[in-house]
Formats: structure tokens, sequence, C-alpha cells
């Protein structure tokens, strides 16, 4: 029988908010834009419905009509 354990070489540490919250607020801000190009892509002008086209699927997925 063996006598080895197991022990992590490190140790976990705290991330601090200031270097998680500029992130946060950007990844929100990303998930934001994509929203609105999901939600109201149709309404664009002189897109020429190719905002639309990209997110068509994506727009039935979430349940937002667009026919």
């Amino acid at each position: 029988m063996s006598d080895a354990t197991f022990s992590p070489g490190f140790a976990p540490t705290s991330i601090p908010v200031k270097e998680i919250l500029p992130w946060a607020l950007f990844g929100g801000l990303v998930l934001l834009i994509i929203l609105y190009f999901v939600t109201a892509g149709q309404s664009l002008p002189g897109q020429d419905m190719i905002v639309h086209e990209f997110f068509h699927d994506g727009r039935h997925l979430l349940g937002f009509p667009c026919h």
C-alpha cells in the first residue's frame, strides 16, 4: 500500500473587483449591441436585409418574429 497523498502545488487567489469590472462592462456592452442587432435588425435603414439575414436564425431561436 502507498502512503502518497495529493497536495496541490498552488493556492487559490482572489481576483480584485477592480480588475474584473472593466471586462464585465465591456462584455455587457457587447451583449447589448448584439441583442440590438438581433431584435431590431429588420428595421435598420439602408442595410438591404444583410443584418436581418445574418441574424435570422438567432431571431427565431430567441422567439422574435421577423416575417
